[in-house]
């Protein structure tokens, strides 16, 4: 039960590093416009929601080593997320 609650609050992370990002208007969005057209902008969140649901899908397994490779993603989309609000991407 602790691993899935570890794990949604890594989502919760998640989800606002991505509506950081997507809020930011940077130019890279710009580019990669294939992956936030469809579904008026939001096919990014939902593949986010589908990383989201495996982790925890593996949490409830009993499988540790998937938490901790969603919170490796977490640590990376978090600078990420960062990285490109703060425009030093």
């Amino acid at each position: 039960m602790l691993a899935l609650i570890v794990v949604f609050c890594l989502g919760v992370v998640n989800f606002a590093a991505h509506k950081a990002v997507l809020e930011s208007g940077h130019p890279m969005l710009a580019q990669v416009s294939w992956l936030f057209r469809p579904l008026g902008g939001r096919l990014s969140l939902v593949v986010e929601f589908a990383m989201l649901l495996g982790a925890m899908i593996m949490a409830a397994a009993g499988s540790v080593g998937w938490i901790g490779l969603y919170a490796f993603y977490t640590v990376l989309n978090g600078f990420s997320a960062w990285l490109i609000a703060s425009g030093r991407v």
